[in-house]
């Protein structure tokens, strides 16, 4: 690794942590030639996985992809780099579980949407929107219900009892 202000190739690691998800190391290097200290990332990538279009061409997973539509779905919504990361350590994760060489853009897509919907309701309305191209405002409703209709069900009085939680009481 080179120095970003002398350019020695002479670094040294004084340091290696796990980041909190665990899929990447940070490393703590310092230059042996002019002292500055640096840190650097190593993290998995995806290699030689080929995403199928829906026209049918087919080109190699592009993770600048993935990041692109998220952050789409994601703008002027709240949250966290080290959440945004870690999401799409997870959906990454999804696909290499698959253990395949090829995927569809389908396939990654209902990925994103499982993953989007329990980080962030709204942009999980988004990303949907676009990827099943809503045609009209029922189509809309329809997903938005069963948006609804998923809270609901995680909220009630029993699932609250088995998720070791007291539901609240009406006076």
């Amino acid at each position: 690794m080179k120095c970003p202000v002398c350019l020695s190739l002479n670094t040294k690691v004084s340091d290696s942590r796990l980041t909190e998800e665990g899929f990447a190391i940070r490393r703590r290097r310092l230059c042996q030639k002019c002292g500055f200290r640096f840190s650097t990332y190593e993290q998995i990538e995806i290699l030689n996985l080929v995403v199928t279009k829906r026209d049918g061409s087919r080109e190699s997973y592009q993770r600048e992809k993935l990041i692109s539509g998220l952050k789409k779905a994601l703008q002027k919504r709240s949250y966290t780099l080290d959440r945004f990361k870690g999401l799409i350590y997870q959906i990454e994760r999804d696909i290499q579980k698959r253990k395949k060489e090829e995927i569809t853009s389908q396939q990654i897509g209902e990925l994103v949407m499982r993953r989007l919907r329990s980080f962030d309701k709204v942009a999980y309305i988004r990303f949907a929107s676009v990827y099943r191209a809503f045609e009209d405002v029922k189509t809309f409703q329809r997903e938005l219900n069963n948006l609804l209709k998923l809270k609901k069900q995680k909220t009630t009085p029993r699932n609250l009892r088995e998720a070791g939680r007291k539901p609240l009481r009406k006076k």
